[in-house]
């Protein structure tokens, strides 16, 4: 599994989601620019001993990205129709979500609405926090491919 964090700007979040990559071996991919420095102190606190031992990639263009993998990816967004529990995963998708203050850029539900996908909320005046919501999405993913048995 791969977590894209599509322009992150709190440096926390991104050092949480570290956290969640190391213990899951999801791989994170970082799209430039950031609202921080990837060496910035905070960051390395909240990811604590685990920054080192995750594969994390900075990427410029994620649509250039995209239009180049082979996996299966799924935009997350609170502006979305369909639920997250409509997807059937597989064990290297992409799951990509946008920055904490400006989500993501209209371009890419243009050109992929199908891959658009929501967490349900019972009040939608604001959203989860993005290190809560990548782990919840993540967690999904990994019961539907990894952690749940199948005969």
């Amino acid at each position: 599994m791969q977590i894209v964090l599509f322009r992150p700007q709190i440096p926390q979040n991104t050092g949480n989601i570290v956290r969640t990559c190391n213990v899951t071996g999801a791989s994170l991919i970082l799209v430039r620019p950031l609202g921080f420095d990837t060496s910035d102190k905070m960051l390395k606190r909240a990811g604590l001993d685990y920054w080192n031992d995750v594969k994390i990639e900075e990427i410029d263009n994620l649509e250039a990205y995209l239009e180049k993998t082979n996996s299966n990816f799924y935009f997350y967004s609170s502006h979305a129709t369909k639920s997250y529990f409509e997807i059937t995963h597989m064990p290297d998708d992409v799951l990509i979500f946008g920055s904490e203050t400006s989500g993501l850029p209209d371009v890419f539900q243009q050109k992929w609405p199908d891959r658009f996908v929501t967490l349900p909320m019972l009040n939608k005046k604001r959203c989860l926090n993005l290190s809560n919501a990548c782990a919840i999405a993540l967690y999904e993913a990994l019961r539907q491919t990894t952690f749940a048995k199948k005969d």
